[in-house]
């Protein structure tokens, strides 16, 4: 119940246990398809560049900037955590024009900051920002933010790394043109594979560019050469057949419950581990209006030694909880309640022990 990596469910395990095809057998390529369908159900789009990448969701950061960003390209960075300063960091490396808008860290991006940046800098091409922080457990208003962007003109990239299928996302009505999450979190499955959505808008910028995209592996027009549905794929690389399996299955059992019902079970499950951390004085560090329900950002009370109480509910319960990243080292604890790990067993589990180690 930390962070990430999740609680793997089951019946993503027993799938990833198949025996091994070959990654350009035809039993393989329909396998992909189904997956390309079953992420676009997901991530609330109709976009055709819709695929995994056979890396971690940072390669998904990368190759999201490595296909958009050339030289000189002027992109605005908003940064409220640590994923955001790594978005900064790509663009540092392509070797794009970095311009920064900054909040707090527990506070969401602010939209009149953004707007004051597009303002100051009419040229800018690219805006990017992450939609659910993992190192602080906050929500940004996307749908505001990418509609700015859009409205000067800007392509946008979204992190939403920690919030597919376990908070609203909608990539189409949200004029999202490239938005990357990863296994590891509410699809409860294993790390190692990171899923990607470039719009069209965002495939013509690739088509269009000056310079060859700086990552071969992670260039969007040899990808999808492997990926397109045509049934005549070019050879890019040897897929991770099982981790695909893994990751079709989790994505079938989104598609089971439904991505709607899957936003709900997870506020459900907030409220329920909100009242019973309510009842041993326990608050929480980010405002409600904001909140990630899947990533629970909880104050560490005053003469309490946090990490002697995460190895306490470790070693005694087998739970794993995490600690706070940059500002929040030392002051918080992360409770993730994403896929599998979102039930009443698992927020009963996690109070009880928290009770008895401060106890």
């Amino acid at each position: 119940m930390g962070p990430g990596p999740s609680d793997v469910h089951p019946r993503v395990l027993a799938a990833s246990a198949r025996p091994t095809i070959g990654h350009l057998d035809p039993e393989f390529i329909t396998l992909m398809d189904e997956i390309k369908g079953l992420l676009r159900e997901a991530f609330k789009t109709n976009n055709a560049y819709t695929l995994p990448l056979s890396a971690p969701g940072s390669a998904a950061m990368e190759a999201a900037f490595a296909n958009l960003v050339e030289p000189g390209d002027k992109v605005i960075v908003c940064i409220n955590g640590v994923f955001g300063a790594r978005m900064a960091e790509n663009v540092r490396r392509m070797g794009g024009v970095l311009i920064t808008v900054e909040d707090r860290w527990g506070e969401p991006v602010d939209p009149e900051k953004l707007r004051a940046a597009l303002v100051s800098h009419p040229d800018a091409k690219v805006v990017a920002l992450v939609h659910a922080e993992t190192s602080t457990g906050v929500c940004s208003d996307v749908k505001t933010l990418c509609a700015m962007a859009k409205n000067s003109g800007c392509l946008t990239i979204v992190d939403s790394v920690t919030g597919l299928a376990g908070v609203e996302l909608r990539v189409d009505d949200w004029q999202i043109d490239v938005a990357y999450s990863g296994t590891q979190k509410c699809l409860s499955c294993p790390p190692g594979i990171s899923l990607i959505t470039y719009s069209q808008a965002a495939a013509k910028c690739v088509e269009g560019r000056n310079t060859p995209v700086q990552s071969w592996f992670l260039d969007l027009s040899l990808l999808m050469a492997y990926w397109d549905g045509d049934g005549a794929r070019a050879y890019h690389h040897t897929a991770p057949v099982n981790a695909m399996y893994g990751l079709h299955e989790a994505l079938l059992m989104v598609h089971e419950e439904g991505i709607e019902n899957a936003w709900g079970r997870h506020r459900d499950m907030h409220q329920r581990l909100l009242a019973g951390l309510d009842e041993i004085g326990l608050t929480m560090v980010v405002d409600e209006k904001y909140r990630l329900p899947q990533l629970n950002v909880v104050s560490v009370p005053d003469g309490i030694d946090e990490a002697k109480i995460r190895r306490d509910v470790l070693n005694r319960y087998n739970l794993e909880i995490g600690a706070g990243l940059g500002v929040f080292a030392g002051k918080v604890w992360r409770i993730g309640l994403m896929g599998y790990a979102a039930r009443q067993e698992n927020v009963t589990l996690c109070t009880n022990a928290l009770r008895q180690a401060l106890l």
